[in-house]
């Protein structure tokens, strides 16, 4: 009896372990830096040596892709990279971030990151 407990209990572990993943969506992150000058290759170097990529995130929901895009502002480079862009997609929904590609406040726009955030264009 134990045993067939215990064989019901890891099927189980077993079932949920592939079935958590299904629950969360891909948070697709599209990353576009503009370099400080002379600085393309460090601050390319996130993305393969280009100027834009794409990094799938999990997240359980469209609330928490957006926070992840809107976190993923951050430039903790600022000597590196002048201005970092991001847009988001939950699953195959784009999301809206609220600025223009270069950071203008725009209520459709799908970039997240304002260009007059206290950590952009510095170039420090």
């Amino acid at each position: 009896m134990v045993k067939k407990l215990t064989m019901a209990a890891g099927v189980a572990v077993i079932a949920l372990g592939f079935a958590l993943p299904v629950l969360a969506e891909d948070c697709n992150l599209t990353y576009t830096r503009i370099a400080c000058a002379g600085k393309e290759a460090d601050s390319y170097k996130k993305c393969d040596g280009k100027p834009s990529c794409t990094q799938a995130k999990p997240a359980a929901s469209k609330q928490e892709c957006l926070d992840l895009a809107k976190k993923a502002c951050d430039n903790d480079r600022t000597d590196i990279t002048k201005y970092k862009g991001i847009t988001a997609a939950f699953g195959a929904e784009k999301l809206v971030g609220g600025f223009t590609a270069d950071g203008k406040t725009d209520a459709t726009g799908p970039n997240f990151c304002a260009n007059d955030r206290p950590d952009m264009n510095k170039c420090q």
